[in-house]
């Protein structure tokens, strides 16, 4: 398995989005989940991705069932800030230094691990600054509790100031063929502080795929119906573009979500993709994209296809993006 490197921290060129054996994404099959997970670890992919709100509370749960007894061959990074009950309702954002210590100390005790190698920030508390939830974070580092810091979907100011108070490690945003935000400013901050990259969403939540074709394929609890892009004339927009993406990926031998994959880390090896899946067949599928190297020209063929900018529809509603620090600070 190739390497790479997220500041000090080296994962698996690829790592695995663990959101979706618990949420979001339709039907949960836990049997399933467990056995894609183990089988990620016999592929060398090591390093997984969760955090406290997916289930809520249940995935991390998962994660620690599958590295049982295998504690030192994963990598294992998970969040906290985003606030939800045990129903499910949500409460909001939440990084003051009491609550991050506290949370801290309940994603340890759900992972069944005495610590925690990547620990990110989910959401940038508007009403803490930046500054003080570090602090804590990095206290949380001398204690032994936590390996690295990292923060998600923060703007290259809120990177810079977080990073003088402790080395961040990795930042991790949404970054796709579709979703190009990070090539804004955050790469760069990253690249000038020697910051890692994670991209979550790699495949465009699965549109990439190309095995999305109609808005009824997802579920009736799949949070996707909400966003805008798999809604109306965005959903047939972005059929279209897939379609041609489709026809390049026939073109190279790979299938899109290969292609997709390997666009991401073409970018540099300073990123590293977490496609997300709860299925073994689309976990070697995606692992197919660490051979397939894509050559100038075919770079500048997906470009041509497929833009900056040229998804229809934002990432996410309005409602949501507008508490991006990603997108107000940016």
């Amino acid at each position: 398995m190739q390497q790479r490197k997220l500041g000090g921290l080296e994962v698996s060129a690829l790592g695995l989005g663990c959101m979706g054996m618990s949420e979001f994404y339709g039907p949960r099959d836990e049997a399933e989940s467990l056995a894609t997970l183990q089988r990620a670890l016999e592929l060398g992919v090591n390093f997984f991705d969760t955090a406290d709100m997916y289930g809520p509370f249940t995935n991390e749960r998962l994660v620690g069932r599958a590295v049982r007894g295998r504690r030192d061959q994963v990598v294992i990074a998970t969040k906290f800030g985003i606030v939800r009950w045990e129903d499910s309702g949500w409460r909001g954002y939440r990084a003051d230094p009491a609550y991050v210590r506290a949370a801290c100390e309940s994603s340890l005790e759900r992972l069944g691990v005495d610590h925690i190698d990547l620990y990110y920030l989910h959401r940038v508390d508007p009403k803490v600054p930046v500054e003080e939830t570090v602090g804590a974070m990095a206290e949380l580092v001398g204690e032994g509790k936590v390996r690295f810091l990292g923060l998600s979907e923060v703007a290259p100011s809120t990177l810079r100031r977080a990073h003088r108070v402790h080395p961040i490690s990795a930042v991790q945003s949404e970054y796709s063929l579709w979703s190009r935000d990070p090539e804004d400013g955050v790469l760069a901050a990253c690249r000038e502080l020697g910051v890692g990259f994670v991209a979550y969403s790699p495949l465009g939540r699965g549109f990439l795929t190309g095995q999305i074709r109609r808005f009824e394929d997802l579920a009736p609890d799949d949070f996707r119906r909400n966003q805008p892009r798999f809604q109306g004339e965005n959903f047939e927009r972005n059929l279209e573009l897939v379609r041609a993406v489709q026809m390049l990926a026939a073109e190279r031998g790979c299938t899109p979500a290969q292609l997709a994959l390997a666009w991401v880390l073409a970018q540099g090896e300073d990123l590293v993709p977490i496609p997300g899946t709860k299925r073994v067949k689309y976990l070697e599928e995606n692992l197919g994209a660490l051979q397939v190297s894509l050559a100038p020209g075919d770079l500048a063929r997906l470009e041509a296809v497929l833009p900056k900018g040229g998804a229809a529809g934002d990432r996410y509603p309005e409602a949501s993006l507008r508490v991006l620090d990603s997108r107000v600070n940016n």
